[in-house]
């Protein structure tokens, strides 16, 4: 890209019309006479002007700071703006539901507290919980009778072993003998199996060591399988509920990603692993990287957008449930003639581009008609009227549009 000189004065003086006219902004080919730079920049003799083309003297092109670009050839890329919102990663958010029927008696959080894995969040008063004690208790004590059968048997077997050794029993005793020493082994072990149920149970229903504050035997008590920060209550003291019924959420606030809808249309060359650069509503000049990790394969029927999820790079910026302004960078795709936005004009209803060529030391600008397809923030497509390699303004189109218009009304002339 080439940029001409700038003056700053340009944007300052009340009337761009006025400087236009007192800088020099001569159409030679009307026949205004000039300087030395002015006369370099009059056409060859015998050429005539159409209305739509303008020869500037040096003069002229050092006070309006043109900016001349090349029309190019490049893949396509699609680039855009769109509103997006920082949300919790639905990975590292857990609903955490009842585990048995019965009324809550306690919440011990609210909304935005930190949490840490194993915190005891809300106790429900049920009979499961009794029940599971009881056989707790059954199972233990089962266990302990079991283990003095065994012991016995075991004391017999060796005894009947010593016996048939010194020929003072059959060999059918001490088989008996033996058997049941297995028997015993075994109904132990079944009963161990049932108390590590019964103890599972309860850890399950409970927690293992000390009940919190304000818990008794006849609490299940509910404990976060995480740590984060509670994002949802929905869990109140006095309320019946069932398994599955949902009482918290709980989130990791450090791990966030950004959600944002772009309008189908503009969707086409955005796929995952795409570039997304992001400010917060609250710093806008200050940007944060993400990747598109997600695009949703149908498009709402709603609104007509596609979803896309982006995760971020680094440490978030921000909080849970923040809007940002999101530029998404999409991969390129097809080929296509493209030339900067800026260089895109509107004139009395047709569409154009003004085509430079040097002129002496001045420049000669000439409105060209253009049909064009996809825009973004930063370049438009053009599908005739142009070729690649053309040199169009850039900075100062706006310009060289005002003086066409003038010239267009008469008021070049």
């Amino acid at each position: 890209m080439t940029t001409m000189p700038v003056l700053s004065a340009l944007v300052s003086r009340p009337s761009l019309r006025l400087l236009v006219g007192t800088a020099g902004l001569s159409l030679a080919a009307c026949g205004g006479s000039g300087d030395s730079a002015g006369d370099a920049a009059v056409p060859p003799a015998g050429a005539v002007a159409s209305l739509d083309t303008a020869t500037l003297s040096a003069d002229a092109v050092k006070i309006a700071g043109f900016t001349v670009d090349t029309a190019r050839t490049l893949p396509w890329q699609a680039t855009l703006t769109v509103p997006g919102r920082l949300e919790l990663d639905p990975n590292a958010l857990e609903t955490i539901g009842s585990i048995t029927e019965g009324r809550i008696t306690h919440v011990t959080v609210r909304v935005g507290d930190r949490v840490a894995a194993g915190q005891a969040l809300v106790m429900v008063h049920s009979h499961e919980i009794m029940d599971a004690r009881s056989a707790l208790r059954s199972s233990t004590a089962r266990v302990t009778a079991m283990q003095a059968e065994r012991d016995l048997a075991a004391t017999a077997a060796e005894r009947a072993q010593r016996l048939f050794d010194n020929k003072a029993m059959s060999r059918a005793d001490l088989e008996r003998a033996q058997v049941a020493r297995r028997v015993a082994e075994s109904t132990h072990e079944q009963a161990v199996a049932e108390r590590d149920r019964a103890e599972a149970l309860v850890e399950h229903l409970a927690g293992m060591g000390p009940l919190p504050a304000g818990a008794d035997e006849h609490d299940v008590i509910i404990r976060t399988p995480i740590g984060g920060v509670v994002t949802g209550r929905e869990a109140q003291p006095g309320t019946v509920v069932l398994p599955g019924t949902p009482l918290l959420t709980v989130g990791n606030p450090d791990r966030l990603q950004l959600e944002m809808h772009v309008p189908e249309q503009q969707s086409t060359g955005i796929d995952v692993g795409a570039t997304v650069r992001y400010a917060l509503t609250d710093h806008p000049d200050r940007f944060f990287d993400a990747t598109v990790i997600r695009v949703a394969p149908t498009v709402d029927t709603l609104t007509r957008t596609v979803q896309i999820i982006a995760q971020l790079k680094g440490k978030p910026a921000g909080r849970a449930e923040t809007f940002v302004q999101a530029n998404i960078s999409g991969k390129g795709t097809t080929a296509a003639l493209v030339v900067p936005a800026a260089a895109v004009q509107a004139l009395e209803g047709d569409t154009v581009v003004f085509v430079t060529e040097p002129r002496g030391a001045g420049m000669q600008v000439k409105a060209t008609r253009v049909r064009v397809g996809r825009r973004s923030v930063e370049k438009v497509e053009v599908l005739a009227g142009l070729d690649a390699g053309n040199a169009v303004v850039v900075r100062g189109a706006a310009i060289a549009k005002a003086e066409l218009l003038k010239r267009r009304s008469g008021g070049g002339e």
